[in-house]
């Protein structure tokens, strides 16, 4: 069977569920990964409330809607960063309350877990699920990273220093994880830049910090990896048995006017000097069958959720036309040997 295709609500947040749910049933998706920012999964509400829990379920259902997956990047970002005023409008008032960094920090991971219990709740009122998970729940994240504004090594920047920041990641981290596994749910990093693993060699360390947890996956997402020169299907063997999510998306790189570098240059998206961008899918550099090759032989049987982001493109042709793509590309693997037929025992 075809795995399921779902719509990240991220990119959507400006437009309520009740709106959006029936929008991604015309579009095409099987479901939704909920974004725990505008209205669509509020973790206070899910963390305490099981009727909110069921009215989600029931908005989804309405519309012949499934979920497996709740997002909070936007907290988790703050966990480890070095917070400035930027965080102040990512993150809800009650987690940048008077905006000391420190404080900031521990409200983020605070929340974080809530999240963790807000998705255990999300997932157990799932109508007809019965005692067990058709996928694993999974709540996926940023990081943050206390050493990324170290990226380039100058002043000049030993390994003692940047293992501080795997060793502050560690610290803050594995409390997390400890209650993620308490209510049995996945953490799924999405690797990516400003976060403390953003390429194979990053994300080897933070598994390496954090003792190989078992709740600490991937949510993996090719388009942060192909403009950055990373092998992002050997990214899928290497950590094959952390893949717990899969992000849809595209990007391209390579057709800028060479102006603008692989670190952006300080301009906007959409910027043709770019050197790099997120595309629809199917318009972008990303080789999708590879991908799919790739996740059979890992044997990831979860759900691929566009992560729809184009400044080019119209976004619901956009999504539109992604949801079709992933159908396109997606083929499921098989239970027999090809050339099993030649076999002298077969008639």
């Amino acid at each position: 069977m075809a795995r399921p295709v779902t719509l990240f609500t991220g990119q959507w947040a400006d437009l309520p569920l009740a709106e959006l749910a029936p929008m991604a049933r015309e579009m095409g998706y099987d479901g939704l990964e909920l974004a725990c920012w505008g209205d669509h999964f509020d973790v206070d509400r899910a963390a305490r409330s099981k009727a909110y829990c069921k009215e989600r379920w029931e908005l989804l259902m309405d519309h012949g809607l499934t979920a497996y997956a709740v997002s909070n990047h936007l907290i988790g970002q703050a966990v480890c960063d070095n917070i400035d005023e930027r965080h102040k409008a990512i993150l809800p008032p009650d987690v940048w309350g008077d905006g000391k960094p420190e404080g900031v920090r521990r409200r983020a991971a605070r929340k974080l877990v809530l999240t963790a219990k807000a998705c255990r709740k999300f997932i157990d009122a799932k109508p007809g699920r019965g005692k067990k998970d058709d996928f694993p729940a999974v709540v996926n994240g940023f990081t943050g990273s206390s050493i990324w504004h170290a990226l380039y090594a100058f002043p000049p920047t030993d390994q003692a220093y940047l293992e501080q920041g795997y060793e502050d990641f560690a610290r803050r981290f594995i409390p997390i994880l400890d209650a993620f596994d308490k209510v049995n749910v996945n953490f799924a990093l999405e690797v990516h830049p400003t976060e403390i693993g953003f390429d194979i060699a990053s994300s080897e360390r933070a598994l390496k910090a954090l003792k190989g947890h078992k709740r600490f996956g991937f949510n993996y997402d090719p388009s942060h990896l192909g403009y950055q020169g990373v092998d992002y299907v050997k990214f899928l063997r290497t950590f094959s048995d952390r893949i717990t999510h899969v992000h849809m998306k595209d990007v391209w790189w390579g057709h800028g006017d060479g102006s603008v570098g692989v670190f952006g240059g300080h301009t906007d998206f959409g910027d043709p000097r770019r050197f790099w961008d997120f595309r629809s899918l199917g318009h972008g550099d990303i080789d999708f069958e590879e991908i799919m090759v790739a996740l059979n032989d890992i044997g990831y049987g979860g759900p691929l959720s566009v992560e729809w982001e184009d400044i080019r493109m119209d976004r619901v042709h956009g999504a539109t036309e992604a949801a079709a793509y992933v159908r396109s590309v997606d083929f499921p693997s098989s239970s027999r040997a090809f050339d099993a037929a030649f076999e002298k025992e077969n008639p």
